[in-house]
């Protein structure tokens, strides 16, 4: 099962939290944060402007991105975890 993201939507693969701190320590599975970056799995058309035209995504597959704590909806895919989320619900793109 593939999923194509609509209009202004992306698909995108939470990157895994750090297990270890920068000292060294090992972080226990309850301890970690929940991921607020990705990478870009799939990416909608764009959203539909007012004259008819669609606006070009700002992200392409591939990009790293930055998302709030509590953005888009999880769903799984084959069996991994995603999340859709609006373009302007991403904060920023990593190394662009």
């Amino acid at each position: 099962m593939a999923i194509k993201p609509l209009e202004d939507r992306v698909l995108v693969k939470p990157l895994e939290a750090e297990s270890k701190t920068a000292s060294g320590i090992y972080l226990p599975e309850s301890a970690k944060e929940k991921p607020m970056q990705g990478k870009v799995v799939a990416s909608g058309p764009g959203k539909l402007l007012e004259n008819g035209k669609r606006a070009a995504p700002s992200v392409k597959v591939g990009d790293i991105v930055v998302f709030g704590r509590y953005a888009g909806t999880e769903v799984e895919v084959k069996g991994d975890k995603h999340l859709i989320i609006r373009e302007n619900e991403l904060l920023g793109i990593f190394g662009s």
